[in-house]
Parts: C-alpha cells; sequence; structure tokens
C-alpha cells in the first residue's frame, strides 16, 4: 500500500477508537455498560443492528460469492421482514415489561434455571465461533496485502476492537456503529462507481449487467421447491424466516442492541427499518461482485485470486506446473474475449438468435475455465497443503490491483470497520450472557454495580481472546458469508423452539423443553452431518423437533403444578 492508503487507513481507524472511548467515558454502572441505559433513538437501533450484520464477511464474501454463484444468496433475507414483524408483536413488548439484560433471563421465569443456563450456553457457544470467523475475514486483508503471518493479523483484527469494547460496552458499540455505517455505506457505494468506471470504453454499466446476466450471475428469484437448493424463495421466505426470527428474537448480539431503545417504540422503529433495509443493501453489495465478474471478462483474472498462495507455489517444484497452467487460463481468456464482445453487441442489437449462440460458446469457454482452475486448485493444495477455495479472495484482490491510490485504504478501511462493527456487539453480548447468566445469578446475586462492570470488562476480555484462537481455524471452511450462516443454523432453530414454547404452549414445563432441546440440537447436528438437506432448513427442523419432543415429554412426563407453579407469573 502507498503512503497515502496508509494516512486514510490509519486515521479512519484511529476516529473510530477513539470516538468509541470517547462517547462511553463515564461507564460506571451495569446499565450503562451492558444497555447504554436503553436511552438510544429508532436510527442508533437500526444502524447498530445493520452494523452487527454486516460483517467484514458481508463485505469480503458476498461479492465474491456472487462472482461464482451469482445473486441468488439474496433470497436468504426473504423472511427477515416477516420476522421484523413478529419480533415487534411478540418479542419486543415480552423483552420490555420485564426490563432484562439478556434474552436468556425471561427463560427462568418460565421455566427454570437449567433452561435458562443451557440456551445461553448454546448462544455462547455458537456466537463465540461465529466471531472467530468474524475477525478472520479482515485478517485476509492485512495477510495478502502485508504478508503478514494469519496468527498476527489474527490478534490484530480482534484486538483492535478489544479497546474501547472492554472500557466502553454498549455505549461504545453503539456510538461506533452509527459511524462506522456511514463510513461504510459510502466506501461500498464508491466500489461500486469504480467498478463501472474501470470497464471498457465501449461497455457500459447496463451492458455488464447483461453479459452477467446472461451468464447465470443475476439469478435472484428461483421459484423451484428444493430441499436440497440452497438458495431459493422457499428456502429464504421459509428457512431464512426461522434463522432471522431466531438470530434476531434469541441471539443476544441482537437483542442487545434494540435493548438499548429508549422505548419499545424506538425498539419496534429500529427492528422494523432493519427489516426494510437489510435486503436493499444486501442486493447492492452482491451487485458490486457481479460487476467485478463483468469487468473480468474484459479483463484478464487471475488463475488463483489468493496472491499468498500463489506466491508460495513459486518457490517450489511446482512452479513451472502452475505456470503452464496460468499461460493455458490466460489463452483460453484471450479467446473467450471476442465471444463476450460478440454477445455484448448481439444485446445491444437485439439478436436473440446471435445472443444464444454467443452464450453456448461462452458457456463453453467458462467450463474450460473451470477445468484449468480445478487443476491448479489441486496443484496449490499439493505444493502448499493449504486453502484452495479462494471466493474470500476476489473482491479483495480486485481491490488492491485496480483501485488508485488513497481508495486501497478506504476500502479496507470499510472491511475492517464492518469486522469491528459486529466483533464489538458479539463481545459485548458474550459478555452480558456471561456475567447475567452466569456470574451474578449462579455466583454472585448481591454485588455492587462496580463489581458487575469490572466483571463484565474481564468477560469481554476473556471472549476475545477465545474468539481470536478460533479464527486460527477459520481457514478451512471455504465460503465466510456461507460459513457463519450454516453454524447458526445448527444452533438457532433449537434456541427459538425454546422461546416459541415459553412464548406459545403455556402447559410445557421447564423438564419437557430441556430435554426436547438436547435431543433437537442432536438431530439438528445429525442432519447436518449426514447432509440430509440444505442448511436453511436446518432452523425450521430445529425448531419444530424442539416443540413436538416438549409437547411429547409433556405428555408422558408431566410436570408437577408445584414445579411449574413460575409459569403463571408470565
Amino acid at each position: 500500500m502507498s503512503y497515502l492508503d496508509w494516512i486514510v487507513l490509519s486515521l479512519t481507524l484511529t476516529f473510530i477508537v477513539a470516538y468509541g472511548i470517547y462517547k462511553s467515558r463515564e461507564n460506571n454502572s451495569i446499565d450503562s455498560y451492558l444497555l447504554a441505559n436503553k436511552s438510544l433513538p429508532w436510527y442508533h437501533v437500526t444502524l447498530s443492528l445493520m452494523a452487527t450484520q454486516a460483517s467484514a464477511i458481508t463485505f469480503l464474501s458476498a461479492p465474491g460469492q456472487a462472482y461464482t454463484d451469482g445473486m441468488r444468496f439474496v433470497q436468504f433475507y426473504f423472511g427477515l421482514p416477516l420476522a421484523m414483524v413478529v419480533l415487534c408483536i411478540t418479542f419486543v413488548p415480552k423483552f420490555g415489561k420485564l426490563k432484562i439484560f439478556t434474552a436468556y433471563e425471561f427463560l427462568e421465569g418460565r421455566f427454570d434455571l437449567r433452561t435458562r443456563t443451557l440456551t445461553s450456553f448454546l448462544f455462547l457457544l455458537q456466537r463465540g465461533l461465529s466471531t472467530g470467523l468474524s475477525i478472520y475475514a479482515p485478517s485476509l486483508i492485512l495477510s495478502s496485502i502485508l504478508g503478514w503471518d494469519i496468527t498476527l493479523t489474527n490478534i490484530i483484527s480482534g484486538g483492535i476492537v478489544m479497546l474501547y469494547t472492554v472500557s466502553g460496552g454498549a455505549q461504545a458499540v453503539s456510538h461506533t456503529h452509527l459511524q462506522q455505517m456511514g463510513i461504510v455505506t459510502v466506501g461500498m457505494v464508491i466500489a461500486g462507481f469504480m467498478v463501472v468506471k474501470l470497464l471498457p470504453d465501449n461497455v457500459s454499466f447496463t451492458d455488464a449487467l447483461h453479459v452477467a446476466g446472461k451468464m447465470g450471475k443475476t439469478n435472484l428469484i428461483d421459484f423451484s421447491f428444493d430441499l436440497n437448493n440452497r438458495y431459493n424463495v422457499w428456502s429464504g421466505l421459509i428457512g431464512g424466516f426461522f434463522l432471522q426470527l431466531s438470530y434476531f428474537g434469541t441471539d443476544q448480539s441482537q437483542v442487545g442492541r434494540y435493548l438499548t431503545g429508549s422505548s419499545q417504540g424506538q425498539s419496534k422503529l429500529g427492528l422494523a427499518m432493519n427489516g426494510l433495509l437489510k435486503i436493499p443493501m444486501q442486493f447492492l453489495i452482491l451487485l458490486v461482485g457481479v460487476l467485478v465478474f463483468a469487468f473480468y471478462q474484459f479483463t484478464n483474472p487471475p488463475l488463483f485470486f489468493n496472491q499468498v498462495e500463489v506466491d508460495k507455489i513459486r518457490k517450489t517444484e511446482f512452479a513451472q506446473d502452475f505456470k503452464i497452467l496460468e499461460d493455458q487460463h490466460a489463452l483460453i481468456q484471450k479467446e473467450k474475449r471476442p465471444h463476450v464482445l460478440a454477445l455484448t453487441s448481439a444485446l445491444n442489437k437485439e439478436d436473440e438468435s446471435a445472443v444464444n449462440q454467443a452464450r453456448t460458446v461462452l458457456a463453453a469457454d467458462e467450463n474450460m475455465v473451470k477445468e484449468v482452475r480445478g487443476k491448479a486448485q489441486k496443484l496449490l493444495s499439493k505444493a502448499n497443503g493449504g486453502e484452495v477455495n479462494d471466493v474470500n479472495y476476489i473482491f479483495l484482490r480486485f481491490v488492491i490491483d485496480y483501485l488508485p491510490v488513497g481508495m486501497l485504504g478506504l476500502l479496507i478501511a470499510v472491511i475492517l470497520l464492518a469486522s469491528m462493527g459486529s466483533v464489538a456487539a458479539a463481545y459485548n453480548s458474550l459478555a452480558s450472557c456471561t456475567v447475567m447468566d452466569i456470574y451474578k445469578r449462579m455466583y454472585h446475586k448481591d454485588n455492587e454495580d462496580v463489581d458487575y462492570v469490572k466483571a463484565s470488562r474481564w468477560a469481554t476480555f476473556f471472549w476475545g481472546i477465545f474468539c481470536i484462537v478460533v479464527a486460527q481455524y477459520a481457514s478451512r471452511l471455504g465460503s465466510m458469508i456461507e460459513a457463519v450462516n450454516v453454524l447458526g443454523s445448527l444452533f438457532y432453530g433449537v434456541i427459538l423452539g425454546i422461546f416459541l414454547v415459553a412464548f406459545y404452549f403455556k402447559n410445557i414445563g421447564g423438564r419437557a423443553v430441556f430435554y426436547a432441546s438436547i435431543l433437537g440440537e442432536i438431530f439438528v447436528v445429525l442432519s447436518y452431518w449426514k447432509d440430509l438437506t440444505a442448511f436453511l432448513w436446518l432452523n425450521l427442523i430445529g425448531c419444530v423437533l424442539v416443540i413436538g419432543f416438549a409437547f411429547i415429554i409433556e405428555k408422558i412426563w408431566p410436570q408437577q403444578s408445584s414445579e411449574n407453579s413460575s409459569q403463571a407469573a408470565i
């Protein structure tokens, strides 16, 4: 990177960290540290929710996902607006009346302590692992650009966030989210503009979209019903609905964001706006990936986008073999380019016959490209023994190779800020559950606020270290944006089932739902292990299994009224 890029990057990150510490410099109460004194307006809530979701994985992996698989991933979010409606009607009023710190406090009053503890544990496990992935994503940037060891870059990525999260808590998280989303939005708009600007002079934005569309990259909607198809309308509306409902309704990293609202009305409005804005935001991020794909139809793309792995193989006995594959790849791209231009010309002339002919030829070209890339990946695996899935590096490589001086620093800042937003919220939520659901509830019930704030800071530090350790193993999971959602789907359905039983099945007690949750989680993990269905459906499966098992267990092994008397208060 140039000196200007370093200046832009350093000033942006310094501003965010300093601003977060400044806005939360007087955090002496547990209400302030964990809930920001419940003082934030709806737009703070909305942007905080969006910043928590929009991790570096979103801005780093999603364009690569669109490049390789098209825009069908956007269907993943189709259930989000429906989930926001249910949350506003059911979850927010319940949580608001109880004046809770964590979502799982509600479960002890409705069921018992062990159900609260089990659910909190499932959250801590899932969120701790997912946050490790969120830390790893920006580490790709630093390791690729600077050639740093991935262990060091994980420590830097996870450690920067700890500077203001440990000291500032929810106040720092919420206030920095506002600034982060502003910078991130500007950065991604500029990135999209730059992709279009770099297209050949005779290729317009519309031409690029048409070419990408004819090559199968603008596949937004798929109405086919197939349980093994990861992304279609039905998996998005049904599986996505249950995932989003569980994520926003039972994941403390999200619940903690709207619990900071100054009133229930502000929290509901914040959730509603999140539901309205998230799909367009994700659409635009995927569109950047499609535009990058179109750009590389007119410009020779790398054979393999992870430059670190390419540099490694050049120093091995396989260097010549890889060079041969690079030459083959360059030749295919050279021969393909006239076919792309022929497709563009046919589209402008609206010559359907010529369009179909060009598409057929390009499909054959793409198959040859995939074949050569497959050989390269096998060779890289044999030579380096490292990662051979480069989907997370596609957008990053474009940024490094083609953006002008200064813009590279801004785009890297965007991706790092996105990571900081999601990781900070995760640290804060992990600390909230650790202190309120375990430390305070089970060990130190009557301490002073200052003791709980101190414990929260130590818990934040502990989870920061844990997540950094997890990040060391994240490179083995392929597409980060898929990996983080697969991981969530293994737990969210079961957690959601527990809450739905709590809300809507008043005759089912804590013992039944506790054992139902364990059975449901076992079935979900086995379903994923045996690859019985696409991962989004695991959210529905887990939810239904918990409700079904709880109902059966309650019928077979009913809980005595004296054991279940706490339900009357809910």
